[in-house]
C-alpha cells in the first residue's frame, strides 16, 4: 500500500504530476469517418476516453460513474471513447463496444486517418474532459486517470457547473434546471454566483 501512496506523491511532485490543466482552448478538429463527434455533442459536458482495450471491471466503473452522476441530476453530459488506430485494437474493437453501454459511443479510427489521440496529444487511458462550449477544462493522465480514484469524476463536475473556462452560454440553463432540481440551492444562490462577475 505504502509503494502506492509514494507513486502517486512521486508523480505530484513532476511537472504536471500525470495531470495536465489546460488554457481552456477549443480542441484541434478531429473526425471519425465524415463524424464530428465534438461538434455532435457541442451543448453538453463531453468526456473522451482514449482507451485502446477494456477489461471488464473499467467499463463497469466507468457505466458506474454515468449512472451516479445522472442520480445526482448530471444530465447531458456525452461520453466518448476512442479506441486506438492499431490493429489489435481494431480487431478487438467488437469487445470494446460489447463491454460499454449504450449511453457511451465508442468510436473506431480508420488505419489510414491522422491519429486523434495524437491530434489530441493523449495517451492510453488518458479522459479529457470539455464544458459544453467545447473548451478543453482537464486532461487526466495516469495515475489521475483511474477511475477508482475521484479526479475524473471530480473534474466532470467541475466543467459542469463551473466557470472554469470563462462564462459559456450553454452553461447559464443547465446551472439554473439543476439548482431548481435539487432544491439544495435557490435562484437568489444562481444569480449571486452566475451573474456577480
Amino acid at each position: 500500500m505504502w509503494a502506492g501512496v509514494g507513486l502517486v506523491l512521486a508523480l505530484c511532485v513532476l511537472p504536471g504530476g500525470g495531470t495536465e490543466i489546460q488554457n481552456c482552448q477549443e480542441p484541434p478538429e478531429w473526425r471519425i469517418g465524415e463524424e464530428d463527434p465534438m461538434w455532435n455533442s457541442r451543448g453538453s459536458v463531453t468526456v473522451v476516453a482514449l482507451l485502446q482495450h477494456i477489461l471488464v471491471f473499467l467499463s463497469r466503473l466507468l457505466e458506474d460513474l454515468r449512472v451516479k452522476l445522472e442520480n445526482e441530476g448530471l444530465v447531458n453530459i456525452s461520453y466518448v471513447v476512442v479506441n486506438h488506430q492499431g490493429p489489435q485494437s481494431q480487431r478487438e474493437f467488437h469487445l470494446l463496444k460489447e463491454r460499454v453501454s449504450d449511453y457511451i459511443t465508442v468510436y473506431q479510427q480508420d488505419e489510414q486517418q491522422e491519429d486523434v489521440w495524437t491530434t489530441l496529444n493523449g495517451n492510453k487511458d488518458d479522459f479529457l474532459i470539455y464544458d459544453r462550449c467545447g473548451r478543453l477544462v482537464y486532461h487526466l493522465g495516469l495515475p489521475y486517470s483511474f477511475l477508482h480514484f475521484q479526479y475524473v469524476e471530480e473534474s466532470i463536475k467541475i466543467a459542469y457547473c463551473e466557470n472554469k473556462c470563462g462564462n459559456c452560454s450553454y452553461m447559464v440553463y443547465f446551472c439554473l434546471i439543476l439548482s431548481m432540481v435539487e432544491k439544495k440551492t435557490g435562484y437568489d444562490w444562481y444569480l449571486k454566483n452566475y451573474f456577480s462577475d
